[in-house]
C-alpha cells in the first residue's frame, strides 16, 4: 500500500545559533534524482533581479554583507543551479568571509539541496568551527540524497566531538535508521530521547512512529504517536500509514476519523494512505465518502489522490466510475495508466462470471493500447501487468505483440518482465516460447526458475523439469516449497514414484522445508494416476493435517475410475463432512451415486445441495478470435453466427466414432427444477467453443479455449480424437489444469479422463 514518505528535514533549515527545544515540524521529503549532468538545468527561469545581483557579485570586488548572500543562495536552491552556487561560493571566499558560520552552514544546505554532497562535505570540513545546526544540515543532506549510512556516521562524529543533538537532529537520525533498517540503533537513540523526556516533540514522535512501523512493531509506532503533544497532519498520516503497513486497516480508519474529529485537515498523503486502507478492507462506502471529502478540500484534481480513488473503485468492481475518473483527468501520468491496467487485471479475478472477467481483461488490453498511442513509454510494471492479462485470457497473439514491444523498449533484461513472459507463454500453451524466454533472461531469480520448472511440469515435460531443477541447485539457487510443488508435480505426471519420494525426503531433510498440503496432493495425485489407490490413502494417513477438498476430490475421481467404489464412497463422505461450497464437488459426488444407483445417497445429497443453496453447475467456455471473445454455455440455443456449429459438431462426433470414440452417457444429470439435462450429450461448452474455433481460425493456428469448470472424461477423450482427426493443437485450460491435445495425446497424461 502507499506509504507516507519518511519525515526528514524539509526545504530550508532554520539557521539559528541553537534550535529551540520544540523545533519547527519538518515537511514530508520526496527523493529527487540529482546528477552533475543535469544539476544546472533550472526548474524555472532565473528572475531579472537575481541575474543582475549575480552579475554584480561576479564583476565587483567590493565587500558585501554576509546576509546579502542568503536570498541569492535561496534562488540557487529554488532553481537547482549548482554553477551559480559555486560562483557565489567563490565570491564569498574572495571577500574573506568564508569563516562566517551562519553563511557557510547555509551553503552546506544549498549544495545538499542541489544533490552535490561532495561539495557540501568540503565546505563542512573546512569550517573552523561547527554548531549543531551545521551538523544537522550535513546529516539532512545525506538523508535527502539517499545516503543514510553516511548521515549516521556524521551523527556519530558529532557525538564524539561533544556536540549535543537537538530534537531536529534526532528526527533526522531516526529517519536515517528507518531507511537503513538499523532498528536496534534506532532503539538506542530512542533511549536517549526517553532519558531527556522529549518524546512529546512532534518531529521526534513522527520519526519514531515511522521507525517502528518499518520494523513491524505497530504497538510501539502507535505508542510513539500517542506521546506526541502537538499532533500535526504528518503525525496522523504516519500513524494511519503504520496501521496499513502492519495489517491493521481497521485501526487506521479509526485513526482517520479521530483525526477529522480533532479538526486536523488531511493532505494528499493522508488521503492516499487512508484510501489504500479502504482498498484492503473493500470499504467502498467509506472510500466514496473520502472521495467526496477530498473534492471538498480541493484535492479533486490531485493525481495521487485520484489514482488511489480510481484503484479503489476498480478493485470493488466500479469500472464505470473508475473510467469516468480516468477519462476526466487533465494529465495522465504513467502511474495512472499502470493503476488502471493493474486494476482491470485484478477485476478479472473478481468478476462474477467468465464473461465479466474477460471483458475486464480486454478493457485492460485496450487501455494498454491507448497508452501506447499516447506516446508515453510503458515501464516494467506496465509490461508485467499487461502480460498477466494475456496469461489469464490465453491471448497468445497479443502476448507476442507485447513481447515485441518489450524488446523494443529495452526491458527484456529485467527479471520481472522476463518471468512474466515465461508465465504468459506457459499459460497460453506455448512451452517452446516459454523456454526460449527463460533462456534469454540475463539474470534469474528463484521465482524465474520455479516458474519454468512448473511450466515444464504442467506441459508434461517431466524430464526437462527435473533437469532444470538440478541445474538450479548446481548454480546455487536454494529451492523453496513452491519449487518442490513443481518438482513433485513433474514426477506425478511421469509416474516417477522413486524419484518423487527421493525429492520429498530431500525437501524435508536437506532443505528443512515442512511439507504442506500441495506437496501431499502431488504425491497422492501420482499414486492415483498409477491406479495405486491403497498407497494414495496410506499417504493421506501420514499427513500432519486433515486433507482438503482438492485431495478428497482426487481420491474420489481415482476410485471411480479404477473401480474402488467402497473407498470412493468413504472419500465422498469425508468430502461432504468438509461442507464444500464448490458446486463441482457436489456434482462429482452426485454423478458417482447415480452411477452406482445408490438412490438414498442421491436423495440425501440433493437435499444437502438444496439446503446449502448449491446452484446449477455453470459450464461456460470462451474462445478469443481477432480480439473478440465468443462464449458458449452448455445447453445454449445457438443463433447466428453460431447455428452451423451443431451440424459441424455432429459430423466431428461421427468421424471420431469411426476412430473408436465412445460417448460416456453415464455423466448425464437431470435437473429437478427444469427437467432438462444439465449436461446435454455431446454439447458441453468446450466442444461448442472448439468447433467454433475450427470453423473460424486458420488451419495452421492452435485452438485456445478457457473453461469455467473441470473437463469431463467424455470431452477429454473427444478432444484427443479431434486433435488427431484435424491435425490441430487444441489447448484447453479448465478450473484444475492445462490440457494440451496434440496428435491424440494430452499433456495432463490422461488424468483429465478420470474426472
Amino acid at each position: 500500500m502507499a506509504s507516507l514518505p519518511s519525515v526528514v528535514v524539509g526545504n530550508t533549515l532554520k539557521l539559528e545559533n541553537e534550535f529551540k527545544k520544540n523545533s519547527v515540524t519538518p515537511l514530508p521529503f520526496e527523493k529527487k534524482n540529482h546528477s552533475p549532468m543535469n544539476s544546472d538545468k533550472a526548474l524555472e527561469p532565473l528572475n531579472v533581479e537575481f541575474r543582475e545581483a549575480l552579475s554584480l557579485i561576479k564583476e565587483g570586488s567590493e565587500k558585501v554583507e554576509s546576509a546579502s548572500y542568503v536570498p541569492l543562495l535561496q534562488e540557487c536552491i529554488k532553481n537547482n543551479s549548482v554553477s551559480e552556487a559555486k560562483a557565489i561560493h567563490g565570491h564569498i571566499i574572495k571577500m574573506g568571509i568564508h569563516e562566517d558560520l551562519f553563511l557557510m552552514t547555509f551553503l552546506v544546505n544549498v549544495y545538499a539541496k542541489c544533490g552535490m554532497m561532495g561539495n557540501a562535505r568540503k565546505v563542512f570540513d573546512n569550517l573552523p568551527k561547527r554548531n549543531v545546526v551545521t551538523w544537522t544540515s550535513l546529516m539532512s543532506g545525506y538523508v535527502q540524497n539517499s545516503q543514510p549510512e553516511v548521515a549516521i556516521s556524521v551523527f556519530q562524529e558529532m557525538l564524539e566531538a561533544g556536540g549535543f543533538p537537538t530534537n531536529y537532529t534526532l528526527g533526522v537520525a531516526f529517519n536515517a535508521c528507518s531507511l537503513l533498517g538499523h532498528f536496534e540503533l534506532g532503539k538506542q537513540i530512542h533511549a536517549y530521547v526517553v532519558k531527556y523526556e522529549i518524546e512529546d516533540d512532534t518531529s521526534i514522535g513522527n520519526a519514531l512512529c515511522s521507525l517502528y512501523s518499518k520494523s513491524h512493531n505497530l504497538d510501539s509506532a502507535v505508542k510513539a504517536f500517542r506521546m506526541i503533544a502537538d499532533k500535526n497532519v504528518i503525525s496522523w498520516t504516519a500513524a494511519i500509514s503504520a496501521c496499513g503497513d502492519n495489517g491493521d486497516s481497521a485501526m487506521g480508519l479509526s485513526l482517520f476519523v479521530d483525526m477529522l474529529s480533532a479538526d486536523v485537515e488531511p493532505n494528499e498523503f493522508t488521503f492516499t494512505s487512508v484510501l489504500s486502507l479502504c482498498c484492503i478492507m473493500q470499504a467502498l462506502k467509506i472510500g466514496s465518502q473520502i472521495h467526496s471529502l477530498s473534492i471538498k478540500l480541493g484535492y479533486g484534481s490531485n493525481l495521487r489522490v485520484t489514482n488511489s480513488i480510481m484503484y479503489l473503485y476498480l478493485k470493488n468492481g466500479w469500472i464505470i466510475e473508475a473510467k469516468k475518473l480516468f477519462d476526466g483527468m487533465e494529465s495522465i501520468s504513467l502511474v495512472t495508466w499502470n493503476a488502471m491496467i493493474a486494476g482491470l487485471a485484478q477485476m478479472m479475478d473478481l468478476g462474477e462470471d467468465g464473461i465479466a472477467a474477460h471483458s475486464s481483461g480486454f478493457e485492460a488490453l485496450n487501455t494498454f493500447l491507448r497508452l501506447h498511442h499516447s506516446g508515453m513509454k510503458p515501464d516494467l510494471f506496465t509490461f508485467s501487468s499487461v502480460l498477466s492479462v494475456c496469461s489469464s485470457l490465453v491471448a497468445l497473439e497479443q502476448g507476442e505483440q507485447i513481447h515485441a514491444q518489450v524488446i523494443k523498449s529495452g526491458f527484456l533484461s529485467d527479471v520481472v518482465v522476463g518471468t512474466a513472459l515465461v508465465n504468459m507463454y506457459n499459460k497460453c500453451g506455448s512451452i517452446d516460447r516459454a523456454s526460449k524466454a527463460f533462456v534469454e533472461m540475463s539474470t534469474r531469480t528463484l521465482i524465474s526458475w520455479t516458474s519454468m520448472i512448473t511450466a515444464f511440469a504442467q506441459h508434461g515435460y517431466s524430464k526437462q523439469a527435473l533437469q532444470l531443477f538440478e541445474d538450479m541447485r548446481f548454480v546455487g539457487v536454494r529451492p523453496n516449497k513452491v519449487t518442490f510443488v513443481g518438482v513433485l508435480s513433474a514426477c506425478s505426471h511421469a509416474g516417477l514414484v522413486k524419484e518423487a519420494l527421493t525429492y520429498f525426503d530431500m525437501m524435508k531433510k536437506e532443505y528443512k522445508i515442512k511439507p504442506v498440503m500441495d506437496h501431499y496432493a502431488c504425491l497422492i495425485d501420482m499414486f492415483v494416476r498409477l491406479g495405486r489407490i491403497d498407497e494414495a490413502f496410506d499417504f493421506v494417513k501420514k499427513m500432519d493435517f486433515e486433507p482438503n477438498e482438492f485431495i478428497w476430490s482426487i481420491l474420489i475421481a481415482g476410485c471411480r475410475s479404477h473401480g474402488k467404489l467402497e473407498l470412493g464412497f468413504y472419500a465422498a463422505e469425508q468430502l461432504l463432512s468438509l461442507n464444500p461450497k464448490n458446486s463441482e464437488a457436489y456434482f462429482l459426488l452426485l454423478n458417482m451415486y447415480l452411477s452406482a444407483e445408490r438412490w438414498k445417497d442421491v436423495s440425501r445429497l440433493r437435499k444437502l445441495m438444496k439446503d446449502e443453496k448449491i446452484g446449477k453447475l455453470k459450464d461456460w467456455s470462451w474462445i478469443s478470435i481477432r480480439d473478440k471473445v465468443h462464449s458458449f454455455r452448455t445447453g445454449d440455443q445457438l443463433n447466428p453466427p453460431y447455428e452451423n456449429i451443431d451440424i459441424f459438431l455432429s459430423d466431428l462426433h461421427d468421424k471420431a466414432s469411426t476412430m473408436g470414440f465412445e460417448l460416456h452417457t453415464s455423466l448425464e444429470l437431470k435437473n429437478e427444477e427444469d427437467n432438462e439435462t444439465a449436461f446435454p450429450i455431446g454439447r458441453h461448452s468446450e466442444k461448442l467453443a472448439v468447433a467454433f474455433g475450427l470453423l473460424n481460425i486458420p488451419s495452421a493456428a492452435p485452438i485456445r479455449v478457457i473453461k469455467s469448470i473441470s473437463m469431463c472424461r467424455d470431452c477429454h477423450s473427444f478432444m484427443k480424437f479431434i486433435s488427431q482427426l484435424t491435425s490441430r493443437k487444441i489447448i484447453i485450460r479448465d478450473s484444475k489444469r492445462l490440457h494440451k491435445f496434440v496428435n491424440g495425446h494430452c499433456s495432463c497424461g490422461d488424468f483429465g479422463s478420470l474426472v
